[in-house]
């Protein structure tokens, strides 16, 4: 099964520094029948102004995964945790027990970016935070693992069975990944457009899978795409 959410379908409000779409029910945004997918909870598809951001506000028990499009993100936390990650990289946090973090983006240019939101396995756990650099080059092809709560993965770490990926494809080119039994996939292109198992995807739009043990993907434009992989 595949249902497309259409980008022009999404949920979501314009803030003047904050233009935000929500693949899933957020903030004044409710539709019973996108609530979740799976552990998947968020997926927000921001646009952030030069010069703003998410002042210090709390959060507790859940998996954050930034995936920054375009431009770059600053973040600040009271663990005293403080980094920037630039387009195409990622930053995770653990929230646990409770932390209180800020985003800005103290670029002189738009910054774009996926938020992510996936509920945890540990309830409780120390918070922390984390961030990499995810060259473009080393994924052109093929899915790189950007999070996952499986060590043997060696990407950045979360507190969840679930795993957030990452690949690039030229027109014309293919990928084909395996969904283990019971999981279920959420997919959006950053940019491009392709075809999920003959199922045509444009820049933006979500797909959720599930009850496809194999997913094949075609890239119609150039494309750049997110994954999350979960129960």
């Amino acid at each position: 099964m595949i249902d497309v959410r259409p980008f022009s379908s999404l949920g979501g409000a314009n803030h003047g520094w904050l233009n935000a779409k929500h693949h899933f029910s957020f903030a004044n945004y409710y539709d019973p029948s996108r609530m979740s997918w799976g552990r998947l909870r968020v997926w927000n598809d921001d646009e952030i102004a030069a010069k703003s951001g998410f002042p210090p506000h709390p959060h507790a028990d859940m998996e954050i995964i930034t995936y920054v499009r375009t431009g770059a993100i600053t973040h600040e936390d009271s663990m005293g945790n403080r980094g920037r990650t630039g387009a195409g990289d990622v930053q995770v946090m653990s929230a646990g027990t409770g932390v209180r973090h800020a985003e800005f983006n103290l670029e002189d240019e738009l910054t774009t970016l996926f938020q992510i939101w996936i509920e945890t396995d540990k309830p409780g756990a120390r918070p922390g935070w984390g961030q990499r650099e995810f060259p473009k080059g080393d994924r052109t092809g093929r899915f790189s693992v950007l999070a996952s709560g499986d060590p043997s993965d060696e990407a950045l770490t979360i507190n969840a069975d679930a795993k957030v990926l990452g690949a690039t494809l030229k027109a014309g080119e293919s990928i084909t990944y395996s969904l283990g039994e019971g999981r279920r996939a959420y997919l959006v292109p950053a940019v491009g457009a392709v075809e999920v198992n003959g199922v045509a995807l444009n820049a933006r739009d979500g797909a959720a899978i599930k009850d496809e043990s194999e997913i094949k993907i075609t890239a119609t434009a150039d494309a750049e795409l997110v994954m999350v992989d979960s129960l």
